[in-house]
């Protein structure tokens, strides 16, 4: 009570001031140059900030209306609110109205659901929904989601027991999370002691953007329960599933993944404890991560301990750029076990596979290799029973010439990503790679908030508890990946920090350049996939070998920006025109790499444009959402 009376106390204060002021304002239609606005509160975070970056930068030039456009939309009483929450750390307990006030990235919290529906229900057009006990002990049926979850912004779903110990029944999930965006659903549980029936996975989470799927304890103790996975997250993008105690103990449970993970960007997939100590599985993986860019998936104890098992790998990670999969315990102590890899990890462009402790221990065991990938390492696998055949063995550089000739196209090598700084002459023709920014919208906290909040591996538990972020989340996969950018080494020549707040990126930014800077970035997003024509160009610094802050955003509850520094770039601006009509479509900005000796061989940029690391420059446009600090003209 004191506490609370103390913050009412300090918020009236606010109040007194501010109309003690009427006509100080900073923010509004004046930002582009400046100006105060009359009648905007000047304890606002936005007029803070503007204050702080006319002291700090020196150019005299307008402001970014495109950086100002990303300040925290708090007003001055929901930023004391909310620092003062900071501070006491109770953000926790006022987590839906800060995440909706200050515009954060934040899950709904999902309370259980018992409801009760008929042996056979139709879901269709449903939305962030947690089934609890769904269709125990049922005894025949058909339940169908179709269309669920489409094409929402942050769908989370979680079906928990779901038709444990059901006989007969059969669950169908079609067009499932389609074109959703940040998705989060869990399956705990699932068709656990069931007998017969069948759960169908139908162009689930096509097309969706950072997907975080968990299967735990799927199809346990299951008898003659058949899965099927098609279409299975197919052309998504930076993602992770993992599938934990799928099938273990089960009998006679065949499992089939179907174009999982097809032309997907960045997937990882891991199997823990899958099949473990079944008996006659069939398992079936038929172009799992075909054509995908950089798969990762890891099979840990895979089938240890079944009995007369059966494993068909069949154009897995077949055609995709680079990627690693990772066999640990697979097969091991095993009976009866057969596996086969037909054209397995065939990429265009190499990867690493790794099998340790594979089939060790296994009896009347058959493992055969056939049309196998390069770049693979075998660690105490069993030394009978596995067969290779056309295995593959070609050096690192046999592979990056073949990238570099073109030969080998994969279609993750945008064309247009990458382009040497030739190309940026006017009248030159050349594809406009995808530059739409693909993550969700987020404002920048004030840094009088995003100081006081915890932002380290050491505190990610702390981190966890203030957005209500469950373990093996996808909130918790955003905080692990960020702090592994933010906190890892810098790289030769490199200058980096992560920022949570303009002000720190202000900071950050003139500690590196000076105060005489100005922040830059390709004005729309129009010309994306198409052909363009370069118009005027432009050399910043005149076209100088300068410096240069780059800022790339990470997925975060917040506005987070990867800030960094490399040494010798050139920066320009440029005119995009429509190749027939000639009209102006949109004003790129450029970067240039002059130095790439450190860049890996398996680079994309080498893999469009040939050569590899300090042969050639490589350049690039800055993306949407993305930008660039360089010294004033």
């Amino acid at each position: 009570m004191h506490r609370q009376h103390k913050l009412l106390s300090h918020l009236f204060l606010i109040f007194l001031f501010s109309a003690s002021f009427p006509n100080v304002a900073l923010g509004g239609a004046g930002e582009e140059s400046g100006k105060p606005v009359a009648g905007e509160n000047p304890f606002t975070p936005r007029a803070s900030l503007l204050r702080y970056w006319n002291k700090q930068i020196g150019s005299g030039l307008p402001k970014s209306t495109f950086l100002l456009s990303k300040a925290s939309p708090l007003s001055a009483v929901e930023s004391a609110t909310f620092t003062k929450l900071a501070a006491q750390n109770a953000l926790s307990d006022n987590l839906p109205a800060f995440c909706k006030s200050a515009n954060l990235l934040c899950f709904p919290d999902l309370g259980q659901s018992l409801e009760k529906h008929d042996a056979s229900s139709n879901f269709a057009v449903y939305l962030n929904k947690n089934f609890t006990n769904y269709g125990t002990d049922g005894l025949g049926g058909t339940d169908a989601f179709t269309k669920y979850s489409e094409g929402d912004n942050l769908p989370v779903d979680a079906f928990k027991r779901y038709s444990r110990d059901s006989v007969g029944n059969n669950d169908k999930f079609d067009n499932y999370g389609r074109d959703g965006n940040v998705v989060d659903q869990s399956f705990s549980g699932y068709g656990a002691g069931a007998t017969g029936g069948s759960g169908e996975f139908k162009k689930y989470n096509e097309e969706v953007n950072v997907p975080n799927l968990r299967f735990s304890s799927y199809t346990d103790d299951g008898n003659g329960r058949q899965q099927s996975f098609t279409s299975y997250t197919n052309e998504t993008n930076s993602g992770d599933e993992s599938f934990s105690s799928y099938g273990k103990n089960g009998n006679g449970s065949p499992n089939e993944f179907t174009s999982y993970g097809s032309s997907s960007n960045v997937i990882g997939s891991t199997f823990t404890g899958y099949g473990e100590t079944g008996n006659a599985a069939n398992d079936t993986f038929k172009s799992y991560g075909f054509d995908g860019n950089v798969p990762e998936n890891n099979f840990k104890k895979y089938g240890d301990g079944g009995n007369a098992g059966t494993d068909t790998f069949i154009s897995y990670r077949d055609q995709s750029n680079v990627g690693d999969d990772s066999f640990k315990s697979y097969a091991k102590n095993s009976n009866s076990a057969e596996v086969d890899f037909v054209n397995y990890g065939k990429s265009f462009n190499e990867g690493t596979d790794t099998f340790a402790g594979y089939g060790k221990g296994a009896t009347n065991h058959k493992i055969n290799f056939k049309i196998y990938g390069v770049n693979n390492t075998f660690t105490d696998y069993a030394k009978k029973g596995i067969s290779f055949s056309r295995y593959t063995n070609k050096s690192s550089e046999t592979m990056t010439s073949m990238a570099g000739s073109g030969s080998s196209v994969n279609r993750w090598v945008e064309p247009g990503k990458f382009f040497r700084e030739s190309m940026l002459k006017k009248g030159t023709v050349m594809p406009m790679p995808d530059i739409r920014d693909k993550m969700p919208k987020r404002s920048f906290l004030p840094r009088t908030i995003s100081s006081k909040l915890p932002f380290s591996t050491s505190k990610l538990e702390e981190m966890k508890k203030i957005f209500h972020a469950a373990d093996n989340s996808s909130m918790e996969h955003m905080f692990t990946e960020a702090l592994d950018d933010c906190e890892r080494a810098p790289s030769k020549g490199e200058t980096k920090r992560c920022v949570p707040s303009i002000e720190d990126m202000i900071d950050f930014a003139t500690t590196v350049l000076g105060r005489n800077v100005v922040v830059r970035t390709t004005q729309s997003v129009e010309g994306s996939k198409q052909n363009v024509m370069i118009g005027s160009v432009k050399g910043i610094n005149g076209g100088q070998v300068t410096k240069s802050v780059s800022c790339h955003q990470s997925l975060f509850p917040y506005l987070l920006y990867y800030c960094h520094s490399v040494p010798k770039v050139r920066v320009y601006e440029a005119d995009l025109l429509d190749p027939k009509t000639k009209a102006n479509v949109n004003h790129g900005v450029a970067i240039c790499h002059l130095d790439t000796s450190d860049w890996s061989a398996g680079h994309g940029a080498f893999v469009a444009l040939g050569s590899g690391p300090g042969r050639i420059e490589v350049c690039h446009w800055i993306f949407e959402n993305d930008m660039t600090w360089t010294i004033a003209d």
